[in-house]
């Protein structure tokens, strides 16, 4: 195979002489001043462009977040740009604590313009710009480094004449050398300079000196030496400010180290619309702030509604993996990764101190509008910590010993089906399993204690107060069975089998034991109880019961079993049913006739 080498034709980024560089050991500590560029960058890389309704409706999702300096547009390029502008100032659409921001190219007619459409506004950052680059200079404009800086002090001339077009608008200058990455660094510095020194004569107030990698073209580090390098020369007498594009997927890890390197500014748009690649993503920018414990600056905790009006206005979608905004980014299809997160989020609820720490999940959920439901999703990959979750969530707690099962029925079924199960399907699964109601299901019972064996006959169901009293589930109702499984009792029940009514009697210490006995003396079981359990299924009084019961033939096959019921001994022996159906029924002998003189109750269970 013949060796690819187009590599060839390109040439590694020169590397900036800064062997005392800072930015390494530093830490970011605050949150940058925002500006998002989405209603100009964004907008104008779109296939269809967005008409003013939806251009209105991202800029009030904007305010919303909290951006407090907003690029509306190029107001000299069309029409549409200009009466959007213009809408905003008339309808008086900017709030109080907004400045917004206009983008111009150093040329008189499109500055002269620009002044027109801000007639009325109170404030606004003219946004100067023109290409500075090495080879924009040679094959674009065919000029040389005077004559380019000669276009951008043209640029300062014009806006300090045509700012008296719209008299009473506070205006800040930010000048952006286009291209920046590609441009020598000792131009880069002295058309800046230049740029600096006769915006100085208008205002002392500060300049945004905003550095684009226009084009990204080396890695972050070798970005983030040219900012720190920029810092260093202009230090406060600017406001320092960077614009990063996506070209080698290092956006968001280049305006990091831009800002380790003493950067106070940053341009970019939601989920990193823009052209080509796009720009840099200032949700993620923020969210990484946050998860480090610094205060963004920004309000994201309505991602979902975030995420709609970004799609709506752009016709944009955001990736299902895109991260803390994507519909996957808090899912875990791993059964290792399920686990992980399911006994995470259970030591997070124990602990008092409110620092998040889940594995696989650098972000709390809540902290974005999302919820824990979608955090385990099923599929074959999946394992036992990711079925439990999902039934821990429905209202379930299954014993320890009953997850491996769950585990394995999951994935037998989303074997079988080739597709993921959603939680509906999940707890129908777990149910039409660990809740076998056949070959044997219990009809109507009743439940006496000795004292009024021969005094009152059985007692009906619900009637319960010899053997304990409990019949709706409310809270972990665990410790009040126990309670009654220490008190010797009688059952008397009616075990249906193919339409066919079976009496069995027992006595027992407890209802489930006395269940338990009546049931292998009927059918000539040989059994035991290795583990019960019951809590309630919801809140509230009304609440349903669910009893898992585990049993062990002589012969061994343990099984589970569950039962589900508003009564709680109803629920209990329910399970006792489902785990013989599933293991013992098969070993049983014809069913053996209960001792005379005891007959269930005809009270509907």
């Amino acid at each position: 195979m013949q060796k690819n080498k187009t590599f060839q034709k390109y040439k590694p980024f020169p590397i900036l002489d800064l062997p005392d560089r800072q930015w390494p050991s530093r830490q970011i500590e605050q949150h940058p001043i925002w500006c998002s560029v989405d209603l100009r960058d964004g907008n104008q890389a779109l296939v269809q462009p967005m008409h003013p309704a939806k251009k209105m409706q991202l800029f009030e999702r904007l305010v919303a977040m909290g951006f407090q300096e907003i690029e509306v547009g190029f107001p000299a390029a069309s029409q549409d740009e200009f009466q959007f502008l213009r809408r905003l100032i008339e309808e008086q659409r900017i709030p109080d604590n907004v400045t917004i921001q206009v983008l111009v190219q150093a040329r008189e007619p499109l500055i002269k313009r620009t002044f027109q459409a801000l007639q009325g506004a109170e404030r606004a950052i003219i946004h100067l710009y023109n290409s500075t680059s090495t080879l924009q200079r040679r094959v674009v404009f065919g000029k040389n480094r005077q004559e380019i800086i000669q276009i951008a002090r043209h640029g300062v001339d014009w806006i300090e004449q045509y700012r008296a077009i719209a008299p009473g608008c506070q205006i800040r200058l930010q000048y952006s050398p286009e291209s920046f990455t590609g441009t020598e660094i000792d131009f880069a510095e002295a058309i800046s300079r230049e740029v600096l020194t006769r915006w100085q004569k208008v205002t002392k107030d500060p300049m945004i000196l905003n550095l684009p990698a226009t084009v990204e073209m080396t890695t972050p580090n070798r970005y983030a030496d040219r900012i720190e390098w920029f810092q260093r020369r202009f230090g406060e007498s600017v406001i320092l400010s960077v614009h990063t594009h996506n070209d080698r997927g290092s956006a968001v890890a280049a305006t990091e180290l831009a800002l380790l390197a003493g950067a106070d500014r940053v341009e970019g748009t939601l989920f990193g619309n823009g052209e080509r690649t796009g720009n840099v993503d200032l949700v993620t920018l923020a969210l990484n702030l946050h998860t480090q414990g610094v205060d963004p600056g920004l309000n994201v905790a309505d991602m979902p509604e975030i995420v709609t009006d970004y799609e709506t206005t752009t016709g944009m979608a955001v990736p299902p993996r895109h991260p803390y905004a994507g519909e996957l980014v808090f899912t875990a299809f791993s059964g290792s990764h399920q686990d992980a997160i399911r006994k995470g989020l259970a030591a997070q609820n124990r602990d008092q101190q409110g620092i998040w720490e889940v594995p696989y999940l650098p972000l709390d959920p809540r902290d974005v509008g999302r919820h824990y439901e979608s955090l385990i999703r099923i599929n074959s990959q999946s394992g036992k910590g990711g079925a439990t979750f999902i039934l821990e969530q429905l209202g379930y707690t299954p014993p320890e010993a009953l997850h491996g099962g769950i585990g394995r029925l999951v994935q037998e079924q989303t074997d079988a089906l080739g597709r993921e199960l959603d939680p509906v399907e999940i707890e129908a699964c777990f149910r039409s399993v660990y809740q076998a109601e056949a070959p044997l299901r219990l009809g109507d019972f009743s439940l006496s204690s000795p004292s009024r064996w021969q005094k009152e006959g059985d007692r009906k169901e619900g009637d319960q107060k010899e053997c304990g009293e409990r019949n709706s589930a409310s809270g972990n109702i665990q410790p009040q069975e126990e309670k009654r499984a220490g008190e010797a009792c009688r059952v008397v029940a009616r075990v249906i089998r193919a339409g066919e009514e079976i009496p069995v009697m027992g006595e027992g210490v407890g209802p489930v034991a006395a269940f338990v006995e009546g049931l292998k003396t009927v059918f000539a079981l040989d059994f035991q109880v290795e583990g019960y359990h019951q809590h309630a299924l919801g809140p509230g009084r009304q609440a349903e019961a669910v009893s898992y019961v585990r049993v062990r033939g002589v012969s061994g096959g343990g099984r589970f079993g569950i039962g589900i019921a508003r009564d709680t001994t109803r629920s209990a022996l329910e399970a006792v049913l489902a785990a013989v159906n599933r293991g013992l029924y098969p070993q049983a002998r014809p069913p053996q006739a209960p001792p005379s003189g005891h007959q269930p109750s005809d009270s509907p269970s």
